[in-house]
């Protein structure tokens, strides 16, 4: 398998539970800081394909910042590509960790559904 990219937030302890697991199962990885390095629109693509086109799986629904810009009543009005164009400005309203790759697609660290992908 190729190496996947992931996106996480240092102070995150399931981010922290997520890289210590890709180092325990040595998946190969780069780690990026979600906040100041958000996901691409290709990517967040590839992750919206990934979740069954479910847009408010790719949404940090628990973060201040989405409840500071009163996301659960915009997001549904916004169109795909505006939202994407949205979480690919603002890393802190994408959920993580957030796990690209050649046929990879996670968010959020479940660690049957990642050993299913990655393992």
């Amino acid at each position: 398998m190729s190496a996947v990219t992931v996106y996480t937030l240092k102070q995150c302890s399931t981010c922290k539970d997520a890289v210590k697991w890709l180092r325990a199962h040595n998946v190969a990885f780069t780690e990026k800081p979600i906040r100041e390095t958000p996901p691409t629109l290709p990517e967040l693509s590839a992750q919206l394909a990934a979740q069954d086109g479910k847009l408010g799986k790719l949404f940090n629904s628990s973060g201040i910042e989405y409840r500071a810009l009163n996301m659960a009543e915009k997001l549904p009005k916004l169109t795909t590509d505006e939202a994407l164009k949205l979480l690919s400005q603002n890393g802190s309203l994408v959920k993580r960790p957030f796990v690209v790759g050649a046929g990879v697609g996670l968010v959020g660290f479940n660690e049957a559904a990642w050993t299913e992908a990655l393992g």
